[in-house]
């Protein structure tokens, strides 16, 4: 058998068993060392688990992980999300759109504390929906609003996609992060400006709030501020002294967790509860990446032994005769279809071992794929008929709110991610001008 067709099958079994409902790590792993010990006997197999396990012990910058998953659930069950869209509720109530404007900033803030869209998706769906509903906004477009504002988790710092796609890429965690910085703002200035013209157009879709919800005095107005300021001094507090090379990546996101739990605890909300549920949601994401990681480097040592990624590259290249750009839009492409029933960490260990390689050695930089991967991942998460935010938001809207009007309320939002894709693909330097700035000092 060819070694394309074993890749071929490797591939096919995979995403058999993950039709099934097996678990992501399972069904990678276990394909991962069957075809070893197949192809290699009982010492290449083992062998196989046992260099990837070491190798991911090995990964110091893996520390950040738990560091910033602690620090999110910290900020989010100490409920410190609630002081925030007050603030919004405030100082951008007199704005048409202005509650749906405020939202979106509410989720790069909510990003910026936990770098998981889940999380985003749920503060947004429990805090913010309800009281948008309640003023007289349009159902489907605030449904949409909360759905792409939450997808920003994935590509604002302290993303922890782009910390699996590190390590999977062997790439540098904080030059993805700052990579990641002006495409994420961009994408979020595209959506605050798209509201801002259809509420203008039609303003029935955003009314204003009355005056007198408004009107709650400076002394409060300042108070709301300085609440909504604190992810901000807790995001800098981190990210400086890393950005001027002070401290470390790992150093840096113990400091991010420290400054999360002081906060909570200088606004004392920081209960036994809190503190429980936010180490037992930790312990638990930060062993189920690990674990997909660790199928993930297993599998991608079969490919590299292989040598599949030359058969592909040679595939498209000599045989079809495709550009590289065509062949990266086909990569992007592909995700959109994966993404349609597999969520973003699926989606990156299945294809990462083909196509990491692959889009090294078309030579395109490696940073700057990660946040197209990343901005791809968030509109397949978007794209019907079964993106994965859809169901999310499904799950926690009322029941007024059908799959129908899910549905019809992100095409203008899955545009405007279309709209940010193309432009950063068109000018890498979006993505690349801050970590060249940074590191080329």
């Amino acid at each position: 058998m060819s070694y394309e067709m074993i890749a071929l099958l490797m591939f096919s079994t995979m995403m058999v068993m993950l039709f099934t409902g097996q678990r992501v790590f399972g069904a990678i792993g276990f394909v991962a060392v069957v075809a070893a010990l197949l192809l290699w006997g009982d010492r290449g197999g083992y062998d196989l688990g046992f260099a990837a396990a070491i190798k991911l012990m090995k990964w110091y910058p893996l520390l950040t992980l738990p560091m910033f998953i602690f620090m999110g659930y910290i900020l989010s069950e100490s409920r410190i999300a609630d002081d925030l869209y007050k603030m919004f509720h405030v100082w951008m109530g007199g704005l048409s759109g202005g509650l749906a404007i405020g939202t979106i900033g509410l989720m790069v803030l909510i990003s910026a504390m936990n770098g998981l869209s889940v999380a985003g998706m749920a503060i947004g769906a429990t805090i913010a929906l309800p009281e948008l509903l309640k003023r007289g906004y349009d159902k489907r477009m605030v449904t949409g609003v909360i759905q792409a504002g939450s997808s920003l988790g994935i590509l604002v710092p302290p993303s922890v996609v782009l910390v699996l796609y590190a390590m999977i890429a062997r790439q540098p965690v904080g030059q993805l992060w700052l990579a990641g910085v002006l495409p994420g703002l961009m994408m979020a200035a595209m959506f605050v400006i798209y509201i801002a013209i259809r509420c203008k157009i039609t303003p029935s879709l955003g009314p204003v709030l009355p005056k007198e919800e408004r009107d709650v005095g400076w002394p409060e107005k300042l108070r709301l501020l300085g609440a909504g300021l604190l992810p901000l001094v807790i995001f800098f507090s981190m990210m400086v002294p890393f950005v001027k090379g002070w401290t470390s990546l790992v150093e840096s996101s113990a400091i991010g967790a420290m400054a999360a739990f002081i906060a909570a605890v200088l606004k004392r909300r920081m209960t036994w509860t809190v503190f429980e549920t936010s180490v037992r949601n930790t312990l638990g994401i930060s062993c189920m990446f690990m674990w997909i990681i660790l199928a993930a480097l297993a599998f991608g040592a079969v490919f590299d032994g292989l040598g599949a990624v030359k058969a592909i590259e040679s595939l498209f290249t000599e045989k079809m005769g495709l550009s590289p750009i065509m062949i990266l839009i086909l990569m992007q492409l592909s995700f959109i279809v994966m993404g349609t029933f597999l969520d973003d960490t699926a989606m990156l260990v299945i294809v990462a071992p083909l196509y990491v390689p692959l889009v090294g050695a078309l030579g395109f930089d490696l940073v700057w794929y990660g946040v197209l991967y990343t901005i791809t991942c968030q509109i397949a998460y978007m794209t019907p008929p079964f993106g994965y935010n859809l169901f999310l938001m499904r799950a926690m809207a009322p029941p007024e709110i059908t799959i129908y009007d899910i549905y019809r309320s992100i095409i203008p939002f899955v545009l405007v991610m279309a709209v940010a894709l193309a432009l950063v693909m068109m000018f890498p330097q979006v993505a690349l001008w801050l970590p060249e700035y940074v590191y080329g000092k």
